[in-house]
């Protein structure tokens, strides 16, 4: 397939370039040298184009990168092209279900977090260098008592509960 036209305005494609872009390629048609597909859809790239295609619509999707300024259109192709791929990966929720999943994790490991960091609080209460340097409740401007008493055979764990994360459910990755 030969190309015709001059000037190499940038338009994504080289002079005399052979082969089209994946979009052209998968609609089998001519790549014209200002094909709107070609500077976001390289022809080493086909699985792109062909998401963004059975779930937007190769129509959709070129009139809507011309109703686009240049300059926001590598943009919009690559939402495109995560949330086609999101699609693909669940139909129902796309973008939604991934962020979703996102959000509860942060909500799993915020909740650890917060686990730790109290039990981390609560061992330096236990601690006696803590206790002897007069900062603990039993220092010495708050009782009689020497502070070697606090730590008795007494101390347990504050927290006895384990937190278990499922990572069966959170399954792939959306970036894998």
């Amino acid at each position: 397939m030969k190309e015709q036209g001059g000037g190499g305005g940038g338009g994504g494609r080289k002079q005399g370039a052979a082969s089209p872009c994946a979009a052209c390629k998968l609609l089998r048609r001519r790549c014209a040298q200002d094909c709107v597909f070609a500077p976001y859809f390289p022809a080493d790239e086909p699985h792109k184009f062909a998401n963004v295609h059975r779930v937007f619509g190769a129509s959709n999707v070129n009139k809507m990168l011309q109703d686009l300024p240049m300059d926001q259109r590598r943009d919009a192709v690559s939402s495109m092209v995560y949330e086609a791929n999101a699609r693909v990966r669940d139909p129902v929720y796309g973008c939604v279900g991934a962020i979703s999943s996102l959000q509860q994790q942060i909500d799993v490991l915020q909740t650890q977090l917060a686990i730790a960091q109290a039990e981390v609080v609560h061992l330096r209460m236990r601690q006696p260098n803590f206790l002897s340097n007069g900062l603990g409740p039993n220092s010495p401007t708050n009782s009689g008592s020497p502070p070697s008493k606090v730590m008795d055979s007494q101390a347990k764990p504050f927290f006895d509960m384990d937190m278990v994360v499922d990572q069966a459910s959170y399954g792939d990755s959306m970036w894998s």
